[in-house]
């Protein structure tokens, strides 16, 4: 298994190299040179199995010779052992036809530990394994958080062998229970900067940081944030057990419609990979706040960034630029703007890079790039979009907590549903047997405020 840039320069790198590198060295983000193909057999052979279980056969899918079947076993048993709850993602019917698959029994109440515990292991492992072959392998770790990457992160890290991370968070503009999650870990491998600025800025200083090559060698900088391939992979397993859950509940026929609060479209992302591996999925819809770069995306075909980040109840999708958008783009390039001529599948991947470093190119310069009718019908019929603003996010959260029986939404996760109840009609509309599924992303005692 090897991985590629998706801005060309870098490619047949190895599982362990793209974890440990994070962001690839032309700027663009590792995706598999080729996707695994799941055994004839995975949904009766895998329909049983408990989350941890079920991670541990999709993971090994895509590490190649770097990680045993053993070592991937128990670095996952190591990773999610330090959840409230042995389905590790419990889903929660709201109504006949809409579910909460909660993802916020981590240490940090976020749906990031579940990538995050995963990534810690992984960065301790494999560096622990280089020191034990030649000494003085360290890692660096930088991030940018909107509030729940960052404790997560640092939960994820705090005391690990041969690693330093630095968490830049938005001063402001995190919640107070997400910034006493960060800023109160004393371990000293944890270092918390807070910038004025938004998210945005935070992530563009990353994004510097790893630019500057000679920078990035000397102090063996590693990626915490989603464009880290393996917080992508580890995501993955919860639309697999979410997919098992609801046939066990409501029948073989019965088929998801993952509805996902977005902000840099990671969560979502790992959806169009499971899907792409095969998991019977209805439709991926993208749930968005005021920051709605991405459904303004699916109604015109242009991905221009707003002038401002517009402050919301779900800080953690105040975003500009949805950064793993690029991932998506990549195969939108390659299936429907590079020529049907180009017949060969290198052929194809080259030219889709190509294209893909020019729309991130006009994204810098000029603020936005549009894409071809043909590429923007082929988003659509993955994704589907919808907006929700303040008003709605907080006359959600009350009707659900005042319904019977009571359910107290996170506001993040009230954009899910309220995009779900929008699109409810268009939903059902895909058969008697398709049933919502809206990822709950947070636990809504961080967002008090709300």
């Amino acid at each position: 298994m090897n991985y590629r840039s998706t801005r060309g320069q870098v490619s047949g790198q190895s599982f362990e190299s793209v974890v440990l590198e994070g962001l690839a060295a032309d700027g663009g983000l590792f995706i598999p040179e080729q996707l695994p193909t799941l055994p004839a057999d995975w949904q009766t052979a895998w329909a049983e199995l408990s989350f941890p279980e079920l991670a541990t056969e999709l993971i090994a899918q895509f590490v190649g010779t770097d990680l045993s079947h053993t070592e991937v076993s128990q670095l996952v048993q190591k990773s999610y052992a330090t959840f409230d709850t042995p389905e590790v993602t419990p889903m929660v019917q709201l109504d006949a036809r809409t579910h909460v698959l909660e993802l916020f029994h981590g240490p940090t109440f976020a749906f990031k530990d579940v990538a995050l515990q995963f990534l810690g292991n992984l960065f301790e492992f494999f560096l622990e394994r280089r020191n034990a072959q030649s000494g003085g392998h360290r890692l660096t770790v930088v991030g940018a958080t909107s509030g729940d990457t960052g404790s997560a992160a640092i939960y994820g890290l705090r005391g690990k062998k041969n690693v330093e991370v630095f968490i830049l968070h938005p001063r402001g503009r995190v919640s107070a229970v997400q910034e006493a999650q960060m800023t109160t870990v004393l371990d000293e491998n944890v270092h918390n900067v807070s910038i004025e600025g938004t998210f945005d800025d935070c992530q563009d200083i990353v994004k510097e940081l790893f630019s500057r090559s000679e920078f990035r060698r000397e102090h063996s900088l590693g990626a915490v944030n989603s464009i880290n391939w393996a917080r992508i992979l580890a995501q993955i397993s919860y639309y697999f057990y979410a997919f098992f859950a609801l046939r066990r509940s409501h029948g073989a026929d019965a088929l998801p419609a993952f509805v996902v609060p977005s902000g840099n479209f990671g969560d979502i992302l790992a959806g169009f990979y499971a899907q792409s591996l095969g998991l019977p999925v209805a439709k991926l819809v993208i749930a968005t706040n005021a920051n709605d770069i991405l459904d303004r995306f699916l109604r015109t075909g242009t991905y221009e960034k707003d002038a401002s980040v517009a402050a919301t109840p779900s800080p953690a999708m105040d975003i500009l630029v949805s950064s793993n958008f690029e991932r998506f783009l990549w195969y939108l390039a390659r299936d429907h703007e590079v020529p049907s001529s180009v017949v060969d599948p290198e052929e194809r991947a080259a030219r889709a890079c190509e294209i893909l470093a020019q729309w991130m190119d006009r994204l810098k310069t000029a603020g936005s790039f549009s894409v071809s009718p043909a590429a923007l019908d082929a988003a659509r019929q993955v994704f589907w979009s919808g907006r929700c603003g303040d008003a709605e996010t907080y006359s959600t959260i009350a009707a659900h907590y005042s319904h019977e029986p009571s359910y107290l939404l996170d506001p993040h996760t009230a954009v899910g549903v309220h995009v779900a109840e929008t699109l409810r009609p268009e939903i059902k509309a895909l058969g008697a047997h398709v049933h919502s599924v809206c990822l709950s992303t947070a636990h809504p005692a961080k967002f008090s405020d709300a």
